[in-house]
């Protein structure tokens, strides 16, 4: 199947420093992407790359397609043809990103009628539906509020009526879920999941939340120190980690979902924080890897193939990192 959209050896840096490098991904229509990793990975960082948001001092290299069309060089008033329009997203915290003093309704009739091109009345009778959509009770009259007068859950249903207002190719869904109760994560992220379907719209679901991953996404990208470490099918992944960091997420996550390897056993954490940039030489992870080798530091391991869909950027693999148990982790 032909990728919706292709991303090739994308870089992100401001100065010396540079926080996201030579990333490479592809994500089809339909198809529900995560990508994981703690924070100051570089996920967010790449996110507002694939949506043109990046800091005016930011230098961008690589390669950005949507639908065959090369994104990489285009002008801010290209791009706010793109955005809403082709490609929606939600971010992190909703009560930051909607605008306090304008209603609900207003911000969603001002998207329609900058893309739509339809007259005010039409707008807001395309808002309700949307309101409806996003399963909002009583969206004739919600449309009128405040987002302080909506719940966190609310709010965050407002956002992705928002993103999925002009019916957009790709949704990027930033952390959509944080700080959101069990139960409304799980309605959230079941409506995300019915709009994908319904719409053949492609997914990139950003997070930190291993179980969303193992219950929602179709395949799953590990990002460590601004490169992606791991990639495949997430029951795979889960399963038999390859990359020592995918190892150390997994022990460290509370949710006994994400692999029958790690229902049981204290949580570990893994120790140290990810590196500077300026000071990296050789593979990123090692000053926290517990495999670590002299090698290790000589070069920056290569993004490759490991199997039909797997890939992992560790000289290690897979003979090393095959079958991890759980004792094998807690050092048993």
């Amino acid at each position: 199947m032909t990728p919706l959209m292709e991303v090739h050896d994308f870089a992100v840096g401001f100065g010396s420093a540079q926080p996201v490098k030579g990333v490479s991904f592809d994500v089809t229509a339909g198809e529900m992407l995560a990508i994981v990793g703690e924070s100051g990975s570089g996920k967010s960082l790449t996110a507002l790359g694939l949506i043109g948001l990046l800091p005016s001092h930011a230098r961008k290299t690589g390669s950005i397609r949507l639908a065959g069309r090369d994104l990489s060089d285009l002008s801010e008033r290209q791009w706010r043809s793109i955005r809403g329009r082709e490609i929606g997203m939600i971010f992190q915290e909703p009560m930051t990103s909607l605008n306090p003093v304008l209603t609900v309704g207003e911000q969603i009739v001002e998207v329609l009628r900058i893309h739509d091109k339809i007259d005010r009345r039409s707008a807001r009778k395309r808002a309700i539906e949307l309101l409806d959509l996003v399963n909002i009770p009583e969206a004739g009259r919600r449309i009128d509020d405040y987002p302080h007068q909506l719940s966190g859950g609310m709010r965050q249903r407002v956002m992705i009526a928002i993103g999925v207002a002009c019916n957009p190719k790709l949704l990027i869904a930033d952390e959509a879920t944080t700080a959101l109760d069990v139960t409304i994560q799980a309605q959230i992220l079941q409506l995300l999941d019915n709009l994908r379907l319904n719409l053949n719209m492609a997914v990139i679901l950003i997070t930190h939340d291993l179980g969303i991953v193992a219950q929602w996404a179709d395949r799953v990208m590990v990002m460590y120190a601004g490169r992606k470490v791991e990639e495949g099918l997430p029951q795979p992944v889960f399963e038999h980690p390859y990359h020592p960091y995918t190892r150390g997420l997994l022990a460290a996550s509370p949710r006994a979902e994400v692999g029958q390897h790690y229902r049981d056993g204290p949580l570990l954490e893994i120790p140290g924080s990810i590196v500077s940039s300026l000071h990296e030489k050789g593979c990123a992870f090692r000053p926290r890897c517990p495999d670590a080798r002299a090698s290790c530091g000589q070069a920056v391991p290569p993004i490759k193939l490991i199997s039909d869909g797997r890939y992992a950027a560790c000289p290690l693999v897979p003979s090393q990192f095959g079958r991890v148990s759980h004792d094998a982790l807690v050092g048993a």
